[in-house]
């Protein structure tokens, strides 16, 4: 049964409240992250891109230094130095790229492929970084990450 209340965004529903920033080049990574290591209570989600992914060590660096914790959408993140890392297992989905190649030298018609979503997903926490920042994840968490970086 639907209930006839409206339901509230998630981050109003949270208590959270959820700001943007563009970082254009390497130069803003240092503004913008000042910027929301000064809110109380903060933390950073790490969008993917070119420009994160290969400043991943700045911005890694920059974090930890202004005791923010940040989130990141890749395991070369969370490997790299990264708090956590939250998404798709990129190995498998390459694998699966693999097959759709054979499956067209074969002789298969493209367009008539189904179009396929990543059903993998993985949770890497990096625990050195955790204590570095002053937390402490509770053992449940821990249990259901894919992998714990010491």
């Amino acid at each position: 049964m639907r209930s006839s209340a409206p339901l509230k965004p998630l981050p109003k529903a949270l208590g959270v409240t959820v700001m943007g920033a563009g970082v254009r080049d390497a130069a803003d990574i240092e503004s913008v992250l000042s910027d929301f290591a000064r809110e109380p209570n903060g933390g950073l989600i790490v969008t993917p891109s070119p420009l994160t992914a290969t400043r991943r060590d700045v911005i890694i660096a920059t974090a930890l230094r202004l005791n923010l914790p940040a989130s990141y959408s890749f395991r070369f993140y969370a490997a790299s130095g990264g708090l956590i890392s939250y998404g798709i297992d990129q190995l498998e989905t390459v694998r699966e790229a693999a097959s759709y190649v054979n499956r067209i030298l074969r002789g298969e018609n493209p367009a008539n492929l189904p179009v396929q979503l990543p059903t993998k997903y993985q949770l890497i926490i990096n625990l050195r970084t955790a204590k570095a920042l002053g937390l402490r994840p509770s053992e449940s968490f821990l249990q259901r990450a894919d992998e714990v970086i010491e």
